[in-house]
């Protein structure tokens, strides 16, 4: 598959600072592919997003956005991506319509029209296609500021996509919104990415948004220490686990089996049992022993994570 984001070797370093913020990173991201950076604060996800949407110069290293180099061709890429920031960058004194004009106009997609009834209606047809898509379109002409945090964050995806932008960049994009607006605004993007075939690039605290990505990429002190679908990175670091129990008088009689199975354990308040992909539920089921307890625990992309920073964290401590 083509790759429309390639990053060789990227390095970071802030002027008057011994450590580097981004320590040699490279990781390609395929066309109409989801994938998503994670990483603490302060482990230079905003430092790498900044790089890749033109607002940051890189100290080292190589960068082709859709094709562009990033140190000489920074307007070509700007044409090409779409931004949203964690902190909104409407301007709360205009319209719907109004910032969204504003946007293409400052993008060169469009003459400067004072009225929106002279804009063109190549125009009117886009902003009109995406506030539908996004369910805002009875809002478009209403001030930002009679807008909630979920309407805010749509406008900004419809402005962003007025280009028809190869690549969305979301920076935290979720960031305070209530679960409601975070669960409609990603149903949203699906159907966007999907309907205009857009490669989505997301940073974000919260794990679950990621684990339907294609590709993770966990970035910890400057550098990236796992990547991998959401799957193989679960699958590489944490185990999963069936947890057992008995009547207290048949708890000799189960390690037994366990044991006789060759069937590794701890015994803790219950009997827990590491086990990979699919060997729960044989294990369990030559188990004879009556069961008073039994639960499947399937490792989250969370785990993996948390897993991860707490390494790299010890390793430099």
């Amino acid at each position: 598959m083509k790759h429309v984001i390639d990053v060789k070797h990227l390095v970071k370093q802030y002027n008057n600072s011994k450590e580097r913020a981004v320590d040699d990173i490279s990781f390609t991201v395929n066309e109409g592919e989801f994938f998503s950076l994670l990483g603490p604060n302060g482990a230079g996800k905003t430092t790498t997003i900044s790089i890749l949407t033109t607002t940051l110069s890189t100290t080292s290293g190589e960068v082709k956005i859709a094709g562009y180099d990033i140190d000489t061709q920074s307007t070509q890429i700007r044409q090409n991506i779409g931004v949203i920031f964690q902190k909104p960058s409407l301007d709360q004194n205009l319209t719907a319509e109004e910032n969204i004009r504003l946007h293409a106009v400052l993008y060169g997609l469009y003459p400067f029209s004072p009225m929106y009834s002279m804009m063109p209606d190549s125009y009117k047809e886009r902003v009109h296609e995406l506030a539908e898509l996004l369910d805002i379109s009875k809002d478009l002409f209403k001030p930002i500021k009679t807008y909630s945090g979920g309407m805010k964050r749509k406008l900004e995806i419809v402005r962003s996509l007025m280009h028809n932008p190869k690549i969305l960049f979301l920076d935290e994009p979720t960031t305070g919104l209530d679960p409601l607006s975070r669960r409609n605004l990603w149903e949203y993007l699906v159907d966007v990415r999907k309907r205009e075939h857009t490669t989505i690039f997301l940073t974000t605290h919260y794990l679950e948004e990621s684990e339907n990505a294609d590709q993770i990429a966990i970035i910890n002190h400057g550098k990236i220490v796992m990547k991998g679908t959401p799957t193989e990175v679960k699958a590489h670091l944490v185990k999963g686990y069936v947890s057992i129990d008995v009547k207290p008088k048949d708890r000799s009689a189960v390690k037994a089996e366990l044991t006789k199975m060759k069937v590794s354990f701890v015994e803790e308040e219950h009997i827990r049992i590491p086990v990979k992909d699919g060997e729960g539920a044989r294990i369990v089921q030559s188990i004879k022993t009556p069961l008073t307890h039994l639960k499947v625990h399937t490792p989250s992309l969370e785990d993996a994570y948390l897993e991860i920073v707490e390494d790299t964290h010890a390793e430099r401590t």
